[in-house]
């Protein structure tokens, strides 16, 4: 299985040992993980780089992939599967550092990894969650022939705020 994925400058690829320094210092911003689930942690330190850098070297298949722009890391995307009855179905999220914003990176990035998650892997269903406020992640999901099916209202409780949250999906067959 191919774990590497690219469109021009935007590479998709497993994490390696020299994304280490750059992780804390592109992750370790409130902007950032403002609209993040809390397993992104913040603060986030070299100790949380070397923990993830151990995580995604296990993985097999690969779920949780760095994105990189123009040659150096920009952030990372990944994907979650749901257990049990809902095991058709897998769960992406992103991030992208600060100064990377506006660049169209992260729509290229879901682009390039929707076709693994559906061709190759063979889920069935991908979805995101999106905290309400973060219309620049709606709009990366809608280019990228996601459907928003619904709001969650009062969903997401991160940093003493509660919420509402925008569940959007892309079908294998829609």
């Amino acid at each position: 299985m191919q774990y590497r994925f690219q469109d021009g400058d935007v590479v998709v690829r497993p994490y390696e040992e020299k994304d280490r320094a750059d992780l804390p210092r592109l992750g370790n911003n409130p902007a950032v993980a403002e609209y993040l689930s809390m397993v992104f942690p913040h603060p986030y330190t070299d100790k949380e780089a070397a923990d993830w850098l151990e995580v995604t070297a296990a993985q097999n298949p690969v779920m949780d992939f760095a994105i990189e722009y123009r040659g150096a890391l920009a952030g990372g995307i990944g994907l979650k599967p749901l257990v049990l009855d809902h095991s058709g179905t897998v769960e992406l999220g992103y991030w992208l550092g600060q100064e990377y914003w506006g660049k169209g990176i992260t729509t290229r990035a879901v682009a390039l990894i929707m076709p693994y998650a559906l061709d190759e892997l063979l889920y069935i269903r991908v979805h995101a969650l999106v905290h309400t406020p973060n219309l620049a992640s709606c709009r990366v999901l809608e280019k990228n022939g996601f459907v928003r099916e619904g709001v969650l209202r009062k969903f997401v409780r991160k940093n003493g705020v509660i919420r509402d949250a925008f569940l959007y999906a892309r079908l294998r067959n829609p």
